[in-house]
């Protein structure tokens, strides 16, 4: 009886290397310390690739443009970007498609202490904006502020324009008198003590847009998912899985704190409630909503921002479910 679970045992050592041979491989190039290694994190740990039929590869990289320049180059299969950037690449003759991975978007915070209760307060003040200025969440906080209150931020305020760590950094000093950054610098900056005055949803939502619309998402290409039949399904039902366990489970969380970056409990509680309040509906992306947005940015940012894609490109989004 021994001998025969001895030989079992070598056995299933020697087929499961052939099996996962015959797996596909999905290298994912990402930042080395940004968000999207929580979720592919814990589809890796929890097997959710190999239960799909894949097998995900993180591939890390210093900046947004190395994982951008990965994908382009065959280097990688698959980037994060939001589905405006996607759209313009695909309006250009890429063949990239979408598959949504989180609703989750910026805002602006200001001081606690700080006595504006809307946009039109902070006139004459100074506001830090991660990114430049086409930043998206920029230009819908000023669409939303022109429509509800008649204020023209870009005139009646000073911009400061910098990267994400060093807006959050000068915002949690009180040098500023709102601050946008992504969903993830504000959420430290609000577990710091700041106070979000409007989030990007709630302008877009106030500008007729649908807050269902899932901004960020995976990004493939079309050559790839046509050697690959089904991949895009797989991994769309692997990544299902992973914001299922991480909408339910506090040791799923607690497995993944030490890449949060997350300094104190505060953070990691806050960074985990808004994560977990960005898992997008499990639905087809609405076209009309996705038009919408599109003419919208078009008019803010113009070609500057979208490129040719003024209407939503035909084949952006994967067919998953």
């Amino acid at each position: 009886m021994r001998l025969f679970y001895l030989v079992c045992a070598f056995v299933g050592l020697m087929s499961a290397p052939a099996f996962a041979q015959e797996l596909p491989s999905l290298r994912a190039a990402v930042l080395k310390i940004g968000t999207l290694n929580w979720e592919l994190a814990t589809i890796s740990a929890n097997g959710f690739d190999r239960k799909h039929g894949f097998i995900l590869e993180v591939r890390p990289f210093a900046d947004n443009g190395a994982t951008r320049i990965a994908v382009e180059g065959n280097e990688a299969d698959m980037a994060v970007a939001d589905w405006i950037w996607v759209a313009r690449q695909r309006a250009a003759g890429k063949d990239y498609v979408f598959i949504p991975y989180s609703k989750a978007v910026g805002g602006i915070v200001v001081p606690q202490s700080s006595g504006a209760t809307t946009l039109k307060d902070l006139r004459g003040g100074k506001i830090g904006i991660a990114g430049g200025p086409l930043d998206k969440s920029w230009l819908i906080l000023r669409a939303y502020a022109q429509q509800t209150y008649g204020v023209d931020l870009k005139a009646e305020t000073e911009q400061v324009f910098g990267a994400p760590p060093l807006i959050f950094k000068t915002a949690i000093g009180g040098d500023y008198a709102g601050a946008i950054n992504f969903w993830h610098f504000l959420a430290k900056s609000k577990a710091s003590g700041m106070r979000e005055l409007i989030s990007v949803q709630e302008a877009g939502a106030a500008l007729g847009l649908d807050a269902n619309t899932p901004l960020l998402g995976y990004y493939m290409k079309d050559s790839f998912l046509a050697q690959h039949p089904g991949l895009a399904q797989s991994f769309f039902n692997a990544s299902r899985d992973a914001k299922d366990l991480l909408a339910s489970s506090d040791a799923a969380w607690e497995a993944i704190r030490p890449i949060m970056n997350a300094s104190t409990d505060a953070q990691f509680d806050q960074l985990r409630a808004d994560w977990v309040a960005g898992i997008p509906d499990r639905a087809p992306v609405n076209p009309a909503s996705v038009d919408k947005m599109l003419t919208l940015m078009n008019t803010l940012g113009g070609a500057e921002l979208v490129g040719k894609a003024t209407s939503m490109p035909p084949g952006l989004f994967a067919d998953v479910n």
